[in-house]
């Protein structure tokens, strides 16, 4: 908290009082008036585009704790970023007054994350003598929507989508009084001033009294429904039932993806999965978003396969809406299913539905009903998805809950979009020590996700007011993403940024690291467009946010085909055995499941070096493992080898201390590790009849041997003790654990995501920095 001290104290004493940070919608105004009155003060407070201005007056000691306590004792959902006062002439006013929102001005406050209902919603929800007992949009100023519903700013009802819901008698008493939970709650709603839900078939709406009743009844009987959320539609069925997961599945064209679920309470997943006390805090804190959780070994087999086939991980979230309560069961109501598949409302591939007519038409295919409600949802926000990795949180996807958070930064920048790259994209807003990353955008090859794009980029700069001066891209010349960059700089400077530089920069500045300072950087994703040409993807850079140099990479293969080989891990394999110069034999895994004709072009192809881009891929060398062990030969959703692979080390346990896998090492400028080796381990591994899973766990040590190697040498060379871990091969918690707790071990301070996702989700927040440090002229 940031303060300018008057001087001449007087006995009495008015202030102006500027509050920034997150406290619109989150019951700051009633906070201000209680604290004021309570100390005795009189004067006024407002609503402004910049964040909540109060008028103050009274003894300068009671002031002097007026501003003290309005960061200290802020509400629950509130963020106090900075209180600035200064000295006014006392006027003798007398009493507090709550003003109508004033000017709007240049919108500088933060809108709020949505938030799961509080506990007081619930315990109304659930009382039968309470009058929103059963209402599916109860709220108050400590919960429920706020950014998916804005419009504009200061955030009044006026400027959100309740805009069309006049309020009843009830409601506008409650609204109007300050001492009310529901005081200027802006989405305040009860059963008789709507929204309103409704239950649509595909015959039209159907007349029922209670469509969540008939929704569950729906469910319970195998049906598959679209409901409509906050951020968006969820397609649901009931987890448990084979049949309807395998039609979803097979409706959504979703291959082996794993599925989201939402349980009614942790007593549901207790029997599945591994909880621990971090785990527990997400899934019931007031973001709830999907948490991975590690199976539980010999847990009951009720749930299908299906649900998540492959996965060491099962993705839960509990409810986080009214609507998501009442759908699981209140007690007291009729059997029904009490874990759900919620899977986001799309075909796999294009940008989650918001719109209702969009859902009845686009979701015909997939939807046997519709759960559906007239409160309509301006900004679209998929869930977010965390995991706990060496007992922290790890973010690899930051949507609702946190998006649209700012993150402070280490040092200042101009106003600035960087716009992500194409798979998994967020764009990144910033401007002096803020920066705004979207929320989850999706991957850039759909026109729909292009135009989905463009509207969160200019809804995002118009609640922020960052009208952006430069922008930031990646150097892929292909890029969707840096082509929408170039086609709408109209003059900005562009700053191109190489992608594996992002995401260092993008650890270096969740980490709080000043613009000079530099790391051992290790980049392992699976595909980035390298300076020479050539596909990058496991690198170890000496980094700072203005350059880098590549120290040393995984050694070069050939990538056959391109996209071709990320879906036929057998591809990448067989390209491996190639390069370490190993014969294709039939008893592999990975070559018994190429057809011939493809094994003989595929053959040609590496012979004669046509389409055969070099890659030093990490993410490629596990697809190449993950076929050659038996694992995963076909992938039917990006990173599924990877994921089988890291499930199928987690199978192993720690047996892999004295794995004799190792790379060999090459030195030159940059050095480079051949993969031949470990190549050759896991083919002898593989014909000698050792379980997959052991040669998972092998390799995985293989790969944290390598990152600690490597990062001595560039210590011994370099003086640097700090290493920053990015790149979406991270997301692997075996080895983002094994690598950190050697590196540890070894003396080196370990720099991880948290609240960014490692993968391409956090690579606008690195392209940023990296353009802002780069020297005017340059």
């Amino acid at each position: 908290m940031t303060a300018v001290q008057p001087a001449g104290l007087e006995a009495v004493e008015r202030r102006r009082v500027t509050v920034q940070g997150v406290v619109q919608g989150v019951g700051f105004r009633p906070f201000v008036y209680s604290l004021a009155t309570g100390l005795g003060l009189a004067g006024q407070v407002e609503n402004t585009g910049e964040g909540v201005l109060a008028e103050v007056e009274g003894p300068p000691e009671a002031l002097t704790r007026f501003c003290t306590l309005l960061a200290d004792q802020a509400p629950p959902l509130a963020v106090v970023d900075t209180v600035h006062y200064e000295r006014l002439p006392p006027q003798g006013t007398a009493g507090f007054a709550i003003l109508a929102s004033g000017r709007a001005g240049q919108a500088r406050t933060l809108v709020a994350p949505d938030t799961a209902t509080c506990a007081d919603c619930l315990a109304e929800l659930t009382d039968p003598a309470d009058r929103r007992h059963r209402h599916p949009f109860i709220t108050c100023t400590h919960c429920g929507p706020r950014f998916t519903i804005v419009t504009g700013l200061p955030y009044d009802r006026a400027m959100t989508t309740m805009a069309d819901f006049p309020m009843c008698g009830r409601c506008t008493r409650e609204y109007a009084d300050p001492a009310d939970r529901r005081f200027h709650a802006q989405p305040i709603a009860c059963h008789d001033c709507g929204p309103r839900l409704r239950l649509v078939t595909p015959m039209g709406e159907a007349v029922v009294d209670d469509p969540v009743a008939e929704a569950r009844r729906l469910l319970g009987a195998g049906a598959i429904l679209a409901v409509k959320g906050l951020g968006g539609y969820h397609l649901a069925c009931d987890a448990c039932d084979p049949a309807a997961v395998a039609r979803l599945r097979r409706c959504k064209a979703r291959g082996d993806k794993p599925f989201a679920l939402m349980a009614a309470d942790l007593a549901e997943i207790a029997d599945l999965v591994q909880l621990g006390p971090e785990e527990t805090a997400l899934l019931t804190g007031k973001v709830r978003p999907i948490v991975l959780l590690r199976r539980r070994p010999g847990g009951p087999s009720t749930l299908p396969a299906a649900v998540a086939p492959g996965s060491p991980d099962l993705g839960v979230m509990l409810p986080y809406t009214p609507l998501h309560h009442l759908l699981l069961g209140l007690p007291g109501d009729p059997p029904g299913p009490r874990l759900l598949v919620m899977t986001s409302g799309n075909l796999s591939g294009e940008p989650i539905v918001t719109d209702d007519a969009e859902a009845l038409e686009g979701l015909a295919g997939l939807a046997d009903a519709w759960l559906t409600h007239d409160r309509p949802i301006q900004v679209p926000c998929d869930d977010s998805v965390v995991r706990v990795c060496d007992g922290q949180q790890l973010t690899l996807r930051r949507s609702r809950g946190y998006a649209p958070l700012p993150l402070t930064l280490p040092f200042p920048v101009p106003p600035t979009l960087a716009v992500g790259g194409d798979l998994k994209n967020a764009f990144c807003l910033g401007e002096g020590r803020r920066a705004w990353l979207s929320g989850h955008i999706g991957d850039m090859d759909d026109l729909a996700t292009q135009q989905a794009f463009a509207r969160a980029e200019e809804q995002l700069e118009s609640i922020t007011a960052v009208r952006p001066e430069r922008l930031a891209a990646d150097r892929h010349p292909g890029y969707r993403s840096t082509g929408w960059a170039r086609r709408h700089a109209g003059g900005r400077p562009l700053r191109l940024v190489q992608h594996h530089h992002a995401h260092i920069a993008a650890a270096m500045a969740e980490n709080g690291l000043g613009v000079g300072e530099q790391v051992i950087g290790v980049a392992f994703d699976g595909t980035g467009y390298g300076d020479d040409g050539a596909v990058w993807g496991g690198e170890f850079l000496l980094a700072g946010y203005h350059r880098f140099r590549r120290l040393a990479h995984l050694g070069y293969v050939p990538l056959p085909g391109g996209d071709a080989a990320v879906e036929r891990p057998y591809r990448m394999a067989l390209a491996h055995l190639w390069a370490a110069g190993l014969p294709w034999d039939p008893r592999l895994p990975a070559v018994s499941a190429c057809p011939p004709d493809e094994l003989r072009l595929l053959e040609r192809q590496l012979e004669r070096d046509l389409n055969c881009v070099p890659t030093s891929s990490m993410g490629r060398l596990f697809d190449a493992v993950a076929a050659l062990a038996g694992v995963c030969r076909q992938a039917g959703y990006e990173a599924q080898a990877a994921i089988e692979l890291e499930a199928a080390a987690v199978a192993a346990g720690s047996t892999a201390a004295n794995c004799g896998y190792a790379f060999a090492r090459r030195a030159g400028d940059p050095a480079s590790a051949d993969p031949g080796p470990v190549i050759a381990a896991v083919v002898a591994d593989q014909l000698d009849g050792v379980e997959a899973e052991l040669i998972a766990a092998r390799f995985h040590e293989a790969v944290a041997r390598l990152v600690r190697d490597v990062c001595v040498d560039a210590r011994q060379h370099h003086g640097l003790g700090q290493v920053a871990l990015s790149g979406g091969v991270f997301a692997n918690a075996v080895l983002a654990a094994r690598c950190a707790e050697l590196l540890r071990a070894d003396g080196f301070t370990v720099l991880r995501h948290r609240m960014v996702p490692p993968g391409d989700g956090g690579l606008a927040l690195g392209q940023l920095l990296a353009a802002a440090a780069v020297p005017s002229g340059h």
